[in-house]
């Protein structure tokens, strides 16, 4: 009895699917390792030609479990352009912040907001601003570590397994990037409605120029992120951490230097609500708060004017 070839083009549509089906899994990892979208993009572009190249093979052994597969092809290819990620942001002008991503509300948080209408990319899965900006104080495989066990849920074996790495050398890495982590976020989850409330009455406060009601928003140790990248306006070449002159210098800035034709639009960004800044149609900053355990004051502020991060939010 003969058996006819393999048809190559509904091989090749059955490999397209595997890795369609998965992408938003690989999105996710990748962002949370490397904070930019466009490298991002890049690795799962590097990412879809190892898989289709794999698959093209003749004769070779099918893929027992592509999601495996595929999520260890993105995180090395991740780890591998980590070194000029971090060249690139050495030379970066004042803080850097990840770029902004815009995502629908995660699952359960009975909030729609705007999130409708967002890109959906990072779900359930998503990590904050905040949290990305205190990754970017672990060493590149901590960071992929924390990512993939703590975030995505994976166990030591399955991360092992991702990164080529022993699972006690996993367990000890993951141990680090724990301690390290929790010391500086604290794990707690503030209801998106009291998010959206506060980050109300912050911009009221700023375009309002009142510095009384912003100070009573802040809480006394609050720590400003503000990343112009050198192209737009921000607040120092430092974080400004304290309550009275963080609250000072916005709304002194907001009074001298309005925004021309200001619109505020609220939407979900990296998984929380946040307030989008529009001067008439251009998109001029994002504003992203951290709240305090209670969520009855802002512990972070990280705003965005730089208008290459801007561009995929427009």
């Amino acid at each position: 009895m003969s058996h006819s070839p393999p048809d190559p083009a509904a091989a090749a549509e059955s490999s397209t699917r595997v890795f369609v089906d998965h992408r938003e899994l690989l999105f996710s990892i990748v962002y949370s390792m490397l904070g930019s979208v466009a490298d991002t993009e890049d690795v799962l572009q590097e990412t879809w030609l190892a898989w289709d190249a794999r698959g093209r093979e003749s004769g070779g052994e099918p893929v027992v479990n592509p999601r495996a597969y595929l999520v260890r092809v993105a995180v090395n290819r991740a780890l591998a352009r980590q070194a000029s990620v971090s060249r690139r942001r050495e030379e970066y002008v004042g803080p850097w912040l990840p770029e902004p991503l815009a995502t629908a509300p995660n699952p359960g948080d009975g909030d729609a907001g705007d999130g409708d209408a967002a890109d959906g990319v990072v779900r359930a899965e998503s990590v904050s601003m905040a949290l990305l900006v205190v990754l970017e104080t672990l060493s590149p495989l901590e960071r992929a570590v924390f990512v993939l066990h703590e975030v995505f849920g994976y166990s030591h074996p399955e991360t092992a397994a991702a990164l080529g790495r022993s699972a006690s050398a996993v367990r000890q890495l993951a141990h680090r990037a724990r301690e390290h982590v929790h010391a500086r976020r604290p794990r707690f989850r503030t209801d998106p409605r009291v998010r959206r409330q506060v980050t109300e009455r912050f911009i009221a406060a700023v375009t309002g120029g009142d510095v009384q009601a912003l100070i009573q928003v802040l809480a006394p140790d609050v720590t400003l992120w503000a990343d112009g990248g050198g192209k737009a306006r921000a607040a120092g070449s430092r974080p400004v951490r304290g309550r009275d002159r963080i609250a000072r210098l916005i709304v002194g800035d907001a009074v001298r230097r309005p925004i021309p034709d200001l619109t505020v639009r609220y939407r979900y960004v990296n998984g929380d609500p946040s307030a989008l800044l529009l001067s008439g149609d251009t998109l001029y900053a994002v504003v992203v708060l951290d709240l305090t355990a209670d969520g009855t004051q802002v512990s972070g502020i990280y705003t965005v004017t730089n208008p290459d991060k801007l561009s995929r939010l427009g």
